[in-house]
């Protein structure tokens, strides 16, 4: 009776044994997977980002008919994808035909790509922007390895129209009158515009990989075309 029941205690151990193995083994395992997982989707995130190429440029236009009405109207820089990175959907939500008002907006384009931005007194979560390739390209909207685009960020509009009452040479620049059907829009006559010394950034986030952020600051003197630092 004895070594019957001991047998039956060291049954009992190794079937608790076996089953808490079991569900360490299956914790493991699972727990793994996750980590897998997360590993595989960091390095989609990685692979896919973008990066600035060269210079930050900015335009400045004229609001009014003296020049305190100076102000920043478009930034423009180069992008390129990372290093055997994955294509990043670059279709860009407006279009220029240098005629009447820049940019116009394409209501087929389907963009992926948001640009937001924000200085010290507000904040555009999704601003105007258009894009135009640099270089070699296969002709698609993706932004492929090897490729790059020059985005321009449209915070006014340019108005020709309007530029023959402005007294500068410049473009002449309008606010935005409100948002558009996508949801997107510049600085309308609420906001506080680029002038010189402003601080601010802009914020490049594709549909996939990491965000670009692109922080400069406005000269002490605005010229027609600025190379931002």
């Amino acid at each position: 009776m004895t070594g019957l029941e001991t047998a039956i205690i060291l049954i009992a151990f190794v079937v608790v044994a076996s089953v808490f193995s079991f569900t360490m083994l299956s914790t493991g395992v699972f727990a793994s997977g996750q980590t897998k997982e997360s590993i595989l989707s960091a390095l989609d995130q990685v692979s896919g980002s973008i990066i600035l190429r060269g210079s930050v440029i900015a335009s400045k236009g004229r609001l009014g008919t003296t020049v305190d009405s100076d102000t920043v109207f478009k930034v423009s820089f180069v992008v390129t994808a990372s290093p055997n990175g994955a294509p990043v959907d670059m279709t860009p939500p407006y279009t220029v035909d240098s005629s009447g008002i820049d940019p116009d907006f394409d209501a087929y384009a389907g963009y992926k790509t948001v640009i937001s931005y924000m200085d010290q007194n507000q904040h555009l979560p999704d601003v105007p922007w258009t894009g135009k390739w640099v270089g070699e390209n296969n002709s698609d909207e993706s932004l492929d390895s090897g490729e790059s685009m020059e985005i321009s960020v449209w915070l006014l509009r340019r108005d020709i129209a309007a530029q023959p009452s402005r007294a500068t040479a410049n473009y002449g620049v309008a606010y935005w009158s409100g948002f558009d059907a996508n949801g997107s829009t510049g600085m309308s006559s609420e906001n506080v515009t680029i002038e010189r010394n402003t601080k601010f950034s802009i914020e490049i986030k594709p549909e996939y990989g990491s965000t670009l952020t692109v922080q400069r600051r406005a000269p002490t003197i605005l010229d027609t075309v600025m190379n931002l630092r």
